[in-house]
């Protein structure tokens, strides 16, 4: 590991990072005017690479969840409401050219805040913000209802209009992206918007408001109250006033999210949790399967929903398979995520550090060994090593739980049907992937693995035009996709007789 023995301060190069962090406090953005909390009250922001004090944010509660609302409204059911969508794209547009034009100073205030790599950092604010804000801005123009054939006495048409005020609660994991594939959509469909950034990791959703209010958006169409899961969180999940909840996160919150909102019936989407099972036939390319596997599972040190946590390998290929992935994750350099040096920076918060640590000593307990890895890092920051577990079963609970971390357990498989069963064999369903050089086996095993996306002899690739999101636990809903709108929009149906 590239020990870090410097400060937070010190780390800083980005002029307009600096600029941002001289602000002691980061306020909430109400109405497009940046205030308190009702409360008063502030919590702290950590820098997981040196654990000293980024900044700190307001905490708010109900009661600013409470005004955030009454902004969204009446910002809703004003000008924004009626705004042709050509004028809604033109707003993405903006802010994609604001991301843009601040992205060196977005990525590093990403990693000071989360701990990624920069360069994790860019290519995520790239690929999926700006991205995301182009697909939807374009596909815009897609939301449309129906004319169905009709006696020619009538004209029946159906019409899409915006739900009305959306909330997006977001993860610390990719903090920018995830909060872009909220806003986006929401806004693209005429909606208004509530951002609820994870306590762990507001810096860059504040930043993202500034943006947002440089492109001249009106008052109250994007509102972001930062504050905990208990409190802002659950204030949103429950108003009466919010019609639509979209959140990424752990399926337990997930839960409590879809129970708070039977109050008023509201809309939920769900991108939940993971234990993903990337398969390798004995047949597979392993000059491509390896290093994909192992970027599946320490990208973003393992922080990633999707991420290929369960390596089911062919018997006759398992132990050359383990051999070299053990060689490539025990040369993965842990540092400074700042730093173009380092592969992997720490987990995100000492909450996670504790929980990915604490799962390296179940697996142990449960009779699995690590070929590499297995500790924690020595020094300051939540620095994990990256670690290889085999000698596993599908039904240890390293195998069955989501660890959220730089871990991977690898399990072998005898034939097709073997590793169907083992792949399914959890209560996730989020992604999965295939890795041999038989197209008929590929398409078939594609088929018959219950996941919302499955990879074929690659990893991670992402599509906006297609959907995403995951059968059984891991979720409720897609999010983008050709049909996004149906999850932004509410159906009318019109019979005119003529």
């Amino acid at each position: 590991m590239a020990t870090v023995g410097y400060s937070t301060a010190q780390r800083i190069t980005q002029p307009g990072v600096k600029a941002f962090l001289a602000s002691p406090v980061k306020k909430l953005l109400i109405n497009n005017r940046w205030v308190d909390a009702r409360s008063g009250r502030t919590f702290e922001i950590v820098d997981p690479t040196t654990e000293d004090v980024l900044a700190r944010a307001a905490e708010g509660d109900a009661a600013d969840v409470d005004a955030a609302v009454d902004a969204a409204r009446t910002a809703f059911e004003g000008p924004w409401g009626r705004l042709p969508v050509a004028e809604r794209a033109r707003y993405l547009l903006r802010f994609a050219a604001a991301i843009e034009a601040n992205l060196d100073e977005l990525a590093e205030l990403e990693s000071l805040n989360n701990g990624q790599t920069l360069a994790t950092a860019k290519a995520m604010i790239t690929e999926g913000a700006v991205g995301a804000l182009h697909f939807y801005a374009g596909s815009a123009v897609s939301i449309h209802g129906e004319t169905p054939a009709t006696d020619e006495s009538f004209f029946n048409y159906s019409l899409r209009e915006p739900i009305g005020v959306c909330a997006g609660i977001i993860p610390w994991n990719v903090p920018i992206p995830m909060a872009v594939w909220k806003i986006a959509p929401a806004l693209a469909a005429g909606n208004t918007v509530i951002i609820k950034p994870a306590e762990q990791t507001p810096l860059t959703a504040v930043r993202l408001g500034e943006l947002l209010l440089e492109t001249g958006i009106p008052d109250g169409v994007v509102n972001i109250v930062t504050g905990f899961g208990p409190g802002a969180g659950s204030a949103i999940a429950e108003h009466p006033g919010i019609d639509k909840v979209a959140f990424t996160g752990s399926t337990e919150v997930g839960r409590s999210i879809l129970r708070a909102s039977t109050g008023n019936l509201k809309r939920v989407t769900l991108e939940l949790g993971g234990k993903s099972p990337n398969v390798v036939f004995a047949d597979a390319n392993m000059a491509a399967a390896v290093p994909t596997a192992l970027a599946g599972f320490s990208l973003n040190s393992g922080q990633i929903c999707a991420a290929g946590t369960r390596i089911l390998v062919q018997r006759d290929a398992h132990d050359e398979f383990v051999e070299t992935l053990t060689r490539y994750a025990g040369g993965l350099t842990l540092g400074d995520p700042l730093d173009p040096a380092s592969d992997m920076g720490p987990l995100s918060s000492k909450e996670q550090f504790e929980r990915v640590t604490g799962y390296l000593d179940v697996g142990k307990a449960e009779g699995a060994r690590a070929t590499t890895g297995g500790s924690p890092a020595d020094g300051r920051g939540y620095f994990v090593e990256p670690t290889v577990f085999v000698d596993v079963d599908n039904d240890m609970r390293i195998a069955r739980e989501e660890i959220f971390g730089p871990v991977v357990s690898v399990i072998p498989f005898t034939d097709e049907n073997d590793a169907v069963l083992q792949g399914n064999d959890t209560s996730y369903g989020l992604a999965a992937a295939v890795w041999t050089n038989d197209l008929g086996r590929a398409h078939r095993v594609a088929r018959r693995l219950k996941a919302g996306s499955v990879w074929v002899n690659n990893y991670y690739t992402n599509d906006l035009s297609l959907p995403f999101g995951g059968y059984k636990q891991s979720g409720v809903g897609r999010e983008h996709g050709s049909n996004w709108y149906e999850h932004y929009t509410e159906v009318k149906s019109v019979y005119v007789k003529l």
